[in-house]
């Protein structure tokens, strides 16, 4: 059950492999391990796409990519995941992070001043921020990922189990 959903919202293997942007990546594209849908792909790829989308770079999906090509989890989910930090998520949360850094090294969290996304206020702004807002995001990505990955996992057995104890029911019903 859990697969087919899944599978409903990923694109397909064939069409990826087409794609002429995606020609450097071809002879790794084509391992089957990168598709298949199980506890452990899925969970790997979820934790790689959380743990990603708390990166402050632009090249979030090249990495989250990368990362579940050498692992071997699922490809699709680890570049879908990576969206959650988006326009308009960025912010939150990256300003919590930044928060969570500043309660960790034990320093105040200073006001960043009014934001506009300009070269002077990325110079000027983060100068003397840098250390929490990194620190806070490797903590909100590790933290994110860990517990999604883990959630996965429970839930996919759970979901397994049922589906055993409900077919084990049915062969008792017809002896």
């Amino acid at each position: 059950m859990a697969r087919k959903i899944i599978k409903r919202f990923l694109p397909d293997p064939d069409w990826v492999k087409e794609q002429k942007s995606l020609k450097l990546l071809d002879k790794w594209l084509h391992d089957p391990n990168l598709w298949h849908l199980n506890r452990h792909s899925v969970a790997a790829a979820t934790f790689i796409g959380l743990f990603v989308a708390f990166i402050p770079l632009p090249t979030q999906m090249i990495i989250a990519a990368l990362l579940a090509i050498m692992v071997r989890a699922n490809l699709a989910i680890s570049v879908v995941l990576v969206w959650i930090s988006n326009p308009f998520t960025m912010g939150p949360m990256f300003y919590l992070a930044y928060k969570l850094g500043s309660v960790v090294i034990g320093t105040e969290a200073t006001d960043l001043g009014s934001f506009e996304l300009s070269w002077e206020w990325l110079q000027n702004g983060l100068q003397n921020n840098w250390q929490p807002f990194l620190l806070g995001c490797l903590l909100c990505g590790l933290f994110t990922g860990l517990l999604a990955s883990t959630l996965v996992r429970l839930a996919w057995r759970q979901h397994a189990i049922s589906r055993w104890k409900k077919r084990q029911r049915k062969r008792e019903a017809q002896q």
